[in-house]
């Protein structure tokens, strides 16, 4: 199956020890060593033709070049000024369905293994971005870390019957989970113990996924950074009006267009429909309910209840969601002291609405039908800009390094040693439950989350 001898897990001496041979189901990797962790670059868990399925990736021959991010999915490009800071995109291909796996060594020691569904309202992200870098998070818990890059847009969530059937982005993201599945073990980690980590529409994907047969088998425990479940799931009328909006606005066969005609034409499409709806913070492309592999809203419902008993869920959000997206916004800079107020009043309603609540419900839903469920928030801490502990807040604490987060101004008055000092609860927690479960976090003193206790952790 290879034409190199290969070296499971150890630095080939013809490049001064950075470079590693790791063999998978399908052949062999060209990775690289370093401080301590074997990193595999885009690797290719399927294909996929434009609005197909994916099919999952074939034997090869000789070894794969593994040290050099793949393409990530089609999007519009990033608005100049976020919260968050600016993000890097990278090269864009419909060929991306691709990995990134951090592992301490790919030496069958059965780790745990986690794996993470970016967010990015379904039309942008990628796992591969650098601000999702895991590097601290395998070496602080000695996991394997899996980042997925799946499709978006359009080419991921257009619902059109004979063109597209929807919700191929879900479709990837089951394949992704069993290519974990099967190549865990060959990367130091237990296929057995997988751990489904989301943020924002990740998080809403893996709330999607629980009530998929196929997808529930494939994961033990499941993490929600922000599920934006007040958005719920898209129904057919609604995914036929984008369709509609988007076909009319590319103006010839989809299957044809050339991809930047594609990515226009979604993003008209999304003006088009927001203006007709009005402010909302649904994406125009989503998961579809009914559409393979969800089933209708009743059926979804009864599939996650049913698998709820053995599964363990942490979910939560920050206080200030909304305010990632409103504050510090024309009126309360122009209007500063009503302005603010307002602003801050519609911060707290919609985060409310959107998050907070759907989010807690869902928790004691999945408590009543067995599952061990607990809930979190992230409070603060009150930094100098006005965005506080708002949506993607999280995500630094975690993910990445200084030079990553360093343009974000969520995180303004804040040094870094700071923002990493503050996450190291957040990522000892997650660490802790990928590896043993409810009972570690009981062990830590985090209240189990029910019906009547409702009692949440709360992180500073």
């Amino acid at each position: 199956m290879t034409s190199e001898p290969v070296l499971r897990g150890v630095p080939d001496a013809a490049t001064a020890g950075t470079d590693v041979l790791v063999t998978v189901r399908g052949g062999t990797l060209r990775g690289q060593r370093a401080d301590g962790l074997t990193v595999l670059r885009g690797v290719r868990y399927a294909t996929a033709d434009r609005f197909a399925a994916p099919v999952p990736e074939r034997q090869w021959s000789g070894v794969r070049d593994a040290r050099e991010h793949g393409a990530v999915s089609p999007q519009p490009p990033a608005r100049a000024t976020t919260a968050g800071g600016w993000c890097e995109v990278g090269v864009q291909s419909e060929d991306c369905l691709n990995l990134t796996v951090v592992t301490p060594a790919a030496d069958r020691a059965a780790r745990p293994v986690l794996v993470w569904l970016h967010g990015g309202s379904y039309r942008s992200g990628a796992g591969s971005w650098d601000r999702y870098r895991t590097d601290r998070l395998a070496r602080e818990g000695d996991v394997v870390v899996v980042s997925v890059n799946y499709r978006l847009g359009a080419l991921g969530y257009l619902r059109a019957p004979g063109i597209s059937p929807g919700n191929l982005g879900l479709l990837d993201q089951i394949e992704a989970l069993r290519w974990v599945r099967d190549n865990a073990a060959d990367l130091g980690g237990d296929p057995e113990n997988v751990t489904l980590v989301g943020q924002s529409s990740g998080a809403h994907s893996v709330a999607c996924l629980l009530g998929v047969a196929q997808a529930r088998q494939l994961f033990r425990r499941a993490v929600l950074q922000s599920p934006p479940l007040g958005i719920g799931l898209a129904g057919e009328r609604a995914a036929g009006r984008v369709a509609d909006r988007f076909l009319v606005r590319l103006g010839r066969d989809p299957r044809e267009a050339p991809l930047a005609e594609i990515v226009a034409a979604q993003q008209l499409a999304e003006r088009d429909v927001a203006a007709r709806s009005g402010f909302g913070l649904a994406p125009a492309y989503q998961p579809v309910a009914g559409v393979s592999p969800l089933p209708d809203v009743p059926g979804w419902r009864a599939a996650w209840r049913a698998g709820a008993p053995g599964l363990e869920v942490v979910l939560g959000t920050t206080h200030r969601e909304i305010a990632y997206f409103l504050a510090d916004g024309p009126l309360s800079r122009h209007v500063p002291l009503v302005g603010r107020a307002v602003e801050n009043a519609a911060i707290r309603f919609a985060t409310r609405s959107v998050f907070t609540r759907p989010t807690l419900r869902f928790g004691r839903q999945l408590a009543q039908a067995g599952a061990r469920v607990f809930a979190y928030r992230i409070d603060g801490p009150t930094p100098t800009s006005p965005y506080h502990a708002c949506h993607c807040s999280d995500l630094p604490l975690l993910f990445g390094d200084e030079a990553d987060w360093a343009q974000a101004p969520m995180l303004a008055g804040q040094t870094w040693a700071e923002v990493a000092a503050r996450g190291g609860p957040l990522r000892a927690a997650w660490l802790a439950f990928a590896a043993g479960g409810a009972q570690a976090l009981t062990a830590r003193g985090w209240p189990q989350y029910e019906e009547r206790a409702g009692r949440i952790q709360r992180f500073g």
